[in-house]
């Protein structure tokens, strides 16, 4: 891949920037064990994704109301009920959710040399406390919300098209999820770089399987860093 063509990355947050695997199970499991629930981290995760994918597909609403349906269901499924202020917990966790170890360092390294931009299924209220803990200011940060459209609809990438008012051949996109993100962005002609990192969840993470072939798989941001940056 010739980096040298590039202005832009546009990134995904949850999953790419921010381990949103341990987040979401540090605020669930301990509920769930709580209620007797005898719920393994992979079956939660498993059905995390379907839920939220389940929840994104239908007309919009705001991500913030997305976690609360899904955890709820989640907990169903084990047989057992959260309570409204329990539901609430998942998405009052997203600001404490942690970037990856190398997600700081890469994102001010890349920073040097590329404008960078977010393109996340998220409330900019829930964002913004992530974007303080990823602690570079970004060129945009085109939301779910702003659009009332979520991935793997193609409304973010069309808004980093109209926004950054340069062509999509300037225009790298970064993620983990093949679903959400690479089936999208390639059926609109971006170039992609597939961020595999290890989960939980191997091969898909949390999200859907898709039939998608990004340009680069790498394993984590630092080898981005040295693949961009030499």
């Amino acid at each position: 891949m010739n980096f040298e063509r590039f202005t832009h990355l546009t990134f995904d947050c949850y999953g790419t920037l921010i381990d949103w695997e341990t987040g979401i199970l540090d605020v669930l499991m301990p509920r769930l064990a709580c209620k007797g629930a005898a719920a393994t981290e992979e079956e939660v995760l498993r059905l995390y994704t379907r839920f939220e994918a389940d929840e994104e597909a239908g007309d919009y609403k705001p991500y913030r109301v997305v976690l609360e349906e899904v955890a709820g269901r989640i907990a169903a499924e084990f047989g057992v009920e959260l309570s409204p202020e329990e539901r609430l917990a998942l998405p009052r966790s997203v600001g404490q959710w942690p970037p990856f170890h190398d997600t700081v360092a890469a994102l001010k390294q890349l920073k040097t040399r590329f404008k960078l931009v977010i393109l996340s299924n998220i409330d900019d209220a829930l964002f913004a406390p992530s974007n303080t803990l990823l602690r570079v200011s970004f060129e945009e940060i085109i939301t779910a919300e702003q659009l009332r459209s979520y991935k793997p609809r193609k409304a973010h990438f069309e808004a980093a098209l109209s926004r950054l008012a340069v062509p999509k051949e300037q225009i790298l996109h970064v993620a983990q999820s093949l679903f959400h993100d690479h089936v999208p962005a390639k059926e609109l002609g971006f170039s992609s770089v597939w961020i595999n990192r290890p989960s939980r969840l191997p091969g898909t993470g949390l999200s859907p399987s898709a039939n998608v072939r990004p340009d680069l798989e790498l394993a984590d941001l630092q080898s981005l860093v040295r693949a961009a940056m030499g």
